[in-house]
C-alpha cells in the first residue's frame, strides 16, 4: 500500500529530525500531523495516521489520545 509506505517514511524522517519531532508531539490531532507530512512531500491523510494508531515504524509508535467530547470509534 503505498499511503503506508509514505507514512513510514515520514515516521523514518521524524525519528532523525529533532525540530520535526518536536511540531509532531505539539500538534493537536491527527490531521495537523498529515499536514506536516504533506508539507514535506508525502502523501498521507489523518485517517492514514489514526488506522496507525498503535503500531510503530522506524522507533516511532503512533498511539491516538482521546480528547474529551470526541466521538470514540469516528475515524474508523
Amino acid at each position: 500500500m503505498v499511503t503506508l509506505e509514505q507514512l513510514r517514511h515520514f515516521l523514518a524522517r521524524v525519528q532523525r529530525d529533532p525540530a520535526l519531532k518536536q511540531q509532531v508531539e505539539e500538534a493537536i490531532t491527527a490531521d495537523a500531523v498529515a499536514l506536516l507530512a504533506q508539507d514535506l512531500g508525502y502523501s498521507v491523510s489523518g485517517s492514514d495516521i489514526l488506522r496507525f494508531s498503535g503500531q510503530s515504524a522506524s522507533g516511532v509508535r503512533v498511539h491516538r489520545i482521546e480528547h474529551p467530547g470526541e466521538y470514540p470509534g469516528r475515524y474508523y
